[in-house]
């Protein structure tokens, strides 16, 4: 199935696209050499692979799978057709000038809560390196493979029961320890309740009530389910440090990363992303987190 759908403004369709990217060898996220982004999804209709790229003004979906037409269904509101940037207004110049040079920012939503959760959960107090090694060994032991003419080794998010059935030596082979692993396994429990959640603000109770899910996980996910603009990752490990020096040229803590982005209330995480943007980085003086393998345990 395909679809051609034409934004009304400038669109960045791989800025959109890539807070779904997992690290390097992401099963459930590919980028051909034309640019096109390759996108698998457990969708209500079931498993798809989609196809996505951009030119001539449009934005073009080709889809494969029982889930293909519910794809194609949110294709706008994935490359961010929803993301209403009204009373946004960079505050700083360093993020007025980033703002500038990416006109097609936007943030984009998949309406998928379990396939954001999983690795959120996995990304906990952890370096990427660790996390995005334990989603490819479970994406390829669990995961289905993905319709379509997919790349070569592309999985799809297995169902909600499966995580709950996966036992605890293949979560040890994995890499996540048992902390991680029940907390991923309770939200399975709870699924159908979190992905029939009507909002951002309903999400992030339920995900709250979850024991293992706090403030920075629930953010991790409402960005990406349903791109929601102001959720804030607070907790994360850089990112405090991230704001601080790029808005103030010192790094700073979660309390004063919150301070400096309250002109931006009900766009937090937008400033957030644009400071990325910024490619401003703090000097690295202190050790670096180190990459641990509980396989070894």
């Amino acid at each position: 199935m395909e679809r051609r759908w034409v934004p009304d403004g400038p669109l960045d369709v791989g800025l959109a696209l890539q807070p779904h990217k997992r690290g390097g060898g992401d099963p459930t996220w590919r980028q051909s050499a034309d640019g096109a982004v390759w996108r698998t999804s457990r969708t209500p209709g079931g498993p798809c692979t989609l196809r996505v790229s951009a030119g001539g003004g449009h934005v073009h979906g080709q889809a494969w799978g029982p889930g293909a037409e519910w794809a194609l269904e949110m294709l706008p509101g994935l490359v961010g057709a929803d993301d209403d940037v009204t009373g946004f207004r960079a505050e700083h110049d360093v993020l007025a000038e980033a703002y500038r040079r990416h006109p097609g920012l936007r943030i984009g939503r998949t309406g998928r809560v379990m396939e954001a959760l999983v690795p959120a959960v996995l990304e906990q107090k952890v370096v990427g390196q660790e996390a995005w090694r334990a989603w490819r060994w479970l994406l390829r032991r669990y995961g289905d493979p993905a319709p379509g003419p997919a790349p070569e080794g592309m999985r799809v998010v297995p169902e909600p029961e499966v995580w709950r059935q996966i036992p605890s030596w293949h979560w040890h082979r994995a890499g996540a320890e048992a902390v991680r692993a029940r907390t991923i396994a309770t939200a399975a429990w709870h699924a159908a309740k979190l992905e029939a959640a009507a909002s951002t603000r309903e999400l992030d109770r339920l995900l709250r009530a979850l024991p293992g899910i706090g403030v920075w996980t629930s953010a991790e996910i409402r960005q990406r389910a349903f791109g929601d603009p102001d959720a804030v990752s607070v907790g994360d490990f850089h990112l405090a440090k991230l704001v601080g020096y790029a808005l103030t040229g010192e790094k700073t803590d979660d309390p004063g990363m919150l301070r400096l982005l309250e002109p931006y209330a009900g766009h937090r995480h937008r400033a957030t992303v644009l400071v990325w943007l910024t490619g401003l980085r703090p000097p690295a003086r202190g050790p670096r987190m180190s990459v641990r393998d509980y396989r070894a345990f």
